[in-house]
């Protein structure tokens, strides 16, 4: 059984409030939708879920057969794929999944990370560079490394952005396939991925 609490989350950026008293409690087969207008911190919560950004306010808590995980170990089994995730462009796409791999102490073959490609439809294309990769390319690579850990908990910021028909398959694939594994997390303000939500979360302006 996977949980996922946040509890009266807030942050602010200076003196720009972006969001206040976040609640929501998540476990195994569930799906949060969170929506808001540009600027209404989707991104900003979604990386404070999983861990990359303190919150000023409150607590995220992340629990696996009812023991809270440590931060470190959130940031093994927590996957994300994001706009702002930077890859590198200098490195080819087994590079870049063995570098991250490596970054957040998981095992690493060749051979997985080959499989991870075909799964995301980049099959053949790990030994190229990834400044060759099309912005779409770019986006199905980010889901190969958000899926290494074989996520609990998963978080997809916009996740369609950027995909033609196929790669938008290969994204209900994995929304499918992470219910019987964990729990997701998807900002999104398109009617075609808010449909996946079985919880929904709006943030609006603070004062």
């Amino acid at each position: 059984m996977v949980e996922l609490h946040l509890e009266n989350l807030g942050k602010s950026f200076g003196k720009r409030a972006v969001f206040r008293g976040v609640w929501a409690s998540l476990r195994t087969g569930e799906t949060l939708v969170v929506t808001g207008h540009n600027g209404s911190g989707k991104s900003t919560l979604l990386s404070v879920t999983a861990g990359l950004v303190g919150a000023d306010t409150g607590r995220v808590r992340c629990l696996v057969d009812g023991r809270e995980i440590s931060a470190d170990e959130r940031r093994q089994r927590v996957g994300l794929v994001a706009p702002d995730l930077i890859l590198y462009p200098e490195l080819t796409a087994l590079e870049n999944l063995e570098f991250f791999a490596r970054v957040r102490g998981l095992p690493w073959t060749a051979p997985a990370g080959a499989a991870l490609l075909e799964q995301v439809g980049l099959g053949g294309r790990g030994p190229d560079q990834v400044g060759t990769f099309s912005s779409g390319m770019r986006v199905r690579l980010k889901y190969a490394v958000a899926l290494q850990p074989e996520p609990r908990f998963l978080l997809l910021d916009e996740p369609t952005a950027m995909l033609d028909t196929g790669g938008a398959a290969i994204v209900e694939q994995v929304i499918a396939g992470q219910r019987s594994r964990g729990v997701l997390v998807l900002a999104t303000n398109d009617p075609r991925e808010t449909r996946h939500g079985d919880l929904f979360l709006e943030l609006g302006p603070q004062a």
